[in-house]
């Protein structure tokens, strides 16, 4: 069959496919409203919490080269961009030209939602078989919104979906369809409740006599530091940059490889939040996010502020990306220092800062020799952490 046959015969089925679940979109009548928990809970305030909803937000300098910030475009970073050429709304909008005749040019994100509740996803469309869908988040598809033709103007998909019972993210997806052509988007929207902000923490809550290392940045990997950390079996919780983490991926592999041992959330590139809108936060964090989870196949769940700046709106964003804590410190080891920031020794539940440097080695030395001092011992972060 050429290949013209092949994707008429696509054509086809999709529209007998979509129709029928463009049909079942109403679904029962007894179904949640937006911003209102399945379980026929309080209503909570409807936000939109999309990852750069508008792509007004340009791509850092540290992020991964090509990508479009907050979307996760496939066919190759020549074929998604962001253009200022007759956006919907705004400065900005999408461009995508799929990478071939066997690609959709598929755009999507992960976005954070309360288990059982129904949200309403929307965007913008430009060109032929434009299509908005998304999981539930079990990795079921919902019905999706689609057209066949914007006839060169700008169109609004609309559908809606319920999250399952135990579900926290799910998949936004928005593509074109094989051979149609390239097709753009705008003013994307997942309307319902935002998840509970995180909670902002300098030391874990515990009786125990532990102690938690955690470790910055990632620019400099010293074998001398990883033999330590293995040698001792240290439960570090690294927070590297994503682009560092990318040079050297094995490392932190190895070094998250000792039990309770784990890599989590610093943001792209490393910004002073307080100065972001709450926009821009939510990129650096989701982006930072994604990153990491493609590297090392588990997604971060605690967020290290840079500088330890945060603000109301990093707690909000933070859970907007699935982050449940923003962890700052009470102890810095870092560069040859010994500083802990309360009075008397290391004590139980202290969270100690260190940086990827060439000092580390020593450094670890260093705090472990603390924390046996005051009777502690380092423990795994995220066991303590709910």
């Amino acid at each position: 069959m050429s290949i013209s046959s092949r994707m008429s015969a696509r054509l086809s089925a999709l529209g007998a496919c979509a129709a029928l679940l463009t049909a079942g979109l109403a679904g029962p009548a007894t179904a949640a409203q937006p911003g209102a928990a399945a379980s026929g809970g309080a209503t909570a305030p409807t936000v939109n919490l999309a990852t750069n909803p508008g792509f007004e937000i340009p791509a850092s300098s540290l992020a991964d080269w090509g990508s479009v910030p907050g979307w996760r475009c496939s066919g190759g970073p020549a074929k998604a961009s962001v253009t200022t050429a007759a956006p919907h709304s705004g400065a900005s909008a999408l461009a995508v030209a799929p990478a071939g005749d066997e690609s959709t040019g598929e755009c999507a994100q992960t976005v954070s939602v309360q288990p059982g509740t129904t949200y309403t996803a929307s965007a913008w469309v430009r060109g032929k078989f434009v299509f908005l869908g998304a999981t539930d988040g079990t990795d079921r598809p919902t019905a999706p919104a689609w057209t066949e033709d914007t006839r060169g103007g700008w169109q609004k998909l609309t559908t809606r979906f319920t999250a399952g019972p135990t579900a926290t993210t799910v998949r936004l997806a928005v593509h074109g369809w094989y051979q149609q052509g390239p097709f753009a988007v705008d003013d994307v929207r997942v309307d319902g409740p935002a998840p509970a902000p995180a909670t902002g923490a300098a030391s874990v809550p515990t009786s125990d006599k532990v102690v938690f290392f955690t470790v910055d940045d990632g620019w400099q990997t010293s074998p001398e530091a990883e033999r330590f950390i293995t040698d001792h079996q240290l439960p570090i919780t690294a927070f590297p940059l994503p682009m560092a983490a990318a040079n050297n991926p094995g490392y932190f592999q190895r070094v998250a490889a000792v039990p309770g041992a784990s890599v989590q959330n610093h943001s792209v590139s490393h910004p002073d939040l307080t100065k972001l809108t709450p926009a821009e936060q939510q990129v650096e964090i989701c982006d930072a996010r994604d990153s990491l989870t493609r590297l090392f196949g588990t997604a971060p769940t605690v967020f290290r502020p840079p500088y330890f700046a945060w603000n109301a709106d990093t707690l909000q964003a933070a859970a907007n990306c699935g982050m449940r804590t923003v962890l700052t410190a009470d102890a810095d080891f870092s560069w040859g220092a010994s500083n802990v920031w309360h009075e008397g020794t290391l004590s139980p539940g202290d969270v100690v800062l260190m940086h990827w440097s060439d000092t580390l080695a020593g450094d670890l030395q260093r705090a472990l020799a603390a924390a046996e001092a005051a009777g502690l011992k380092p423990a795994g972060l995220t066991s303590y952490l709910r």
